[in-house]
């Protein structure tokens, strides 16, 4: 419904009694602020309407109501602006998994991507500051929406545009990625380039009352070659970057070719956080290709972990003892050895063949048509409960969701609690496949895969049963999955970014990367539209189980099929707050 949000009852007045966010992670997990902990929480202290005075003592955190996503049209052949949507995620809600909002951008071709805050948990205490403002950067177009979200939760409205000349002009940078909201109050945007499309990795640093552009964040003369992603933590006085890879190299979908030249990112980069100056650089090898970088929540914590994408590991970073930062990989998700894979450019290792040269749209000697390649994993969204115990990441490419416990942060363990039939004495795992190829199933189908003494349960895949790919050598799997269905849909895609519930219980994902590269490998996603699923977490012992009732079908909105990104929680969440 275009600009008419679903209401209930009249908007309750706000009291704003102790600034944005939640004085630490395990308040926010348990709902309760720093100031009023010990009588209860004011609503309004995360983010969501609440009547003068009413206080509520929850044990657990609030459970999210509604979730912003931004959507996408660019690359889809639909000549739309992309929009903010919001959904309705409350099962009491008679409007549950529908679109109830739809906040248009007044331009066409933005690729909204990554949203952030202007003011979060980073700010906590600070009466004068609000949540009410989200940050929306233009992956492609370089602009910086404003959108005002305290007016009306359910319908966001648009505050301000920064234009791209402005980004240019005054900081010299291009291809805006990641939004951070600062203690100072401050708004911090990372971008992967200078407005010709060359990598670089600097900062845009806006006001956090005009929204006007303050200039560049970073100082001196060494700066990355490339930008992506960044996380800060001012007790350890540290920032680090990540490095996705060339914006005009990968910005028209990926290619082989740019393989093993220097055009993606391999390393971590290090920022003195009181200086703003570059000081180190982590090498995580050659074209790993390092996106989604998280600490641990705990502000007092020097680690955490970074997903690297091409290569397909888990790293963590820490600080030595000689007060310098070092990375080591901690998990590798080993490829797969496959026959059929239909996208010439799929990335992997391919075998060369005589007379493979000259193919429209291959690299020369590859050998990727009906024959056998290395089905890469492509590990692009990571983030860690509020606790600090799991981290969860998703495998775009295989098409699998992984909870790890990282109690022991050096040894991560796969785990989960499968909900049916095992196996005594086995350690169960579970691997949520929601690709999804062929077949036909009128709810869900599940299948259940004995390997190295693991339990895997799988809900469909891009190595499905009955499609074009057979998978010749696998490390893992001892069989290939049944396809998966949900309520009737075939889901098009592969799990991309996740977002996790304040107490840890529900996990939201949608399947689009970026439009270049849904096109590129996944054709039906574009076609038919991503979609947003729910998983129910077992917070205790581990597990995740497909919610069978949940599903949000963004090929059925009303200006065709889009592409969903990034999920947001008005009150904020495990990849937008940071505690300092």
């Amino acid at each position: 419904m275009g600009g008419k949000a679903e209401r209930r009852g009249s908007e309750p007045k706000k009291c704003g009694a102790c600034g944005p966010g939640f004085a630490s992670p395990l308040d926010a997990m348990k709902g309760k602020s720093e100031i009023q902990g010990k009588q209860g929480r004011a609503l309004c202290c995360l983010g969501m309407p609440c009547r003068q005075g009413a206080l509520a003592p929850p044990r657990h955190g609030p459970r999210e109501e509604i979730v912003y996503v931004p959507c996408i049209y660019r690359n889809t052949g639909r000549k739309k602006p992309d929009f903010l949507a919001t959904v309705d995620v409350n099962p009491k809600s008679p409007h549950y998994c529908q679109v109830i909002h739809r906040l248009p951008m007044p331009n066409l071709g933005d690729e909204l991507h990554h949203s952030g805050w202007n003011a979060c948990s980073s700010c906590f205490g600070d009466a004068t500051k609000k949540r009410n403002r989200l940050i929306l950067p233009s992956f492609i177009s370089s602009r910086i929406y404003v959108v005002d979200v305290g007016t009306d939760l359910r319908a966001p409205r648009l505050f301000k545009v920064v234009n791209s000349e402005d980004v240019f002009w005054k900081c010299n940078l291009g291809y805006p990625h990641t939004s951070h909201c600062l203690g100072s109050g401050e708004i911090m945007i990372s971008t992967l380039g200078d407005p010709a499309g060359s990598g670089k990795g600097g900062f845009i640093l806006l006001d956090g009352e005009t929204f006007e552009i303050k200039g560049n964040w970073e100082k001196g003369d060494k700066i990355p070659p490339m930008g992506y992603d960044f996380w800060y933590q001012p007790r350890h006085n540290v920032l680090i970057s990540t490095e996705w890879g060339i914006p005009k190299c990968l910005g028209y979908g990926f290619d082989p070719n740019d393989l093993k030249k220097g055009r993606y990112g391999r390393h971590l980069n290090v920022w003195d956080w009181t200086t703003h100056t570059y000081i180190q650089a982590i090498d995580v090898g050659e074209d790993a290709a390092p996106l989604e970088i998280r600490f641990l929540h705990n502000p007092d914590a020097a680690e955490g972990y970074v997903g690297c994408t091409i290569s397909s590991a888990i790293h963590r970073f820490y600080k030595t003892e000689q007060g310098d930062w070092a990375a080591e990989k901690v998990i590798q998700v080993p490829s797969k050895k496959v026959e059929g894979w239909l996208l010439p450019d799929m990335p992997g290792q391919c075998i060369p063949r005589p007379g493979a040269e000259g193919l429209p749209g291959f690299p020369a000697r590859c050998w990727c048509c009906r024959l056998f390649v290395q089905l890469c994993r492509f590990i692009t969204d990571i983030l860690i409960s509020l606790d600090d115990r799991f981290l969860y990441f998703s495998n775009w490419l295989h098409g699998d969701i992984r909870q790890y416990d990282i109690s022991n942060t050096r040894k991560p363990k796969l785990v989960g609690q499968v909900r049916q039939q095992q196996a005594p004495g086995r350690i169960p795992t579970v691997f949520l496949h929601l690709l999804g190829t062929a077949g036909i199933s009128p709810i869900l189908a599940v299948s259940a895969t004995q390997t190295f003494g693991l339990l895997q349960v799988f809900v469909g895949g891009s190595i499905t049963k009955g499609g074009p790919v057979t998978v010749c050598r696998d490390e893992e799997l001892q069989s290939q999955p049944d396809p998966f269905l949900i309520k009737g849909k075939r889901v098009p895609g592969g799990p991309q970014m996740i977002q996790l519930s304040l107490d840890g219980k529900r996990l939201y994902v949608t399947t689009s990367l970026y439009s270049a590269w849904d096109r590129q490998f996944y054709p039906d996603l574009v076609k038919d539209g991503s979609v947003m699923l729910q998983l129910d977490v077992d917070t205790e012992r581990g597990g995740l189980t497909v919610n069978k009732s949940f599903l949000v079908d963004f090929g059925k909105e009303p200006d065709g099929p889009c592409l969903a990104h990034e999920i947001r929680y008005p009150g904020g969440d495990c990849t937008s707050d940071i505690w300092v």
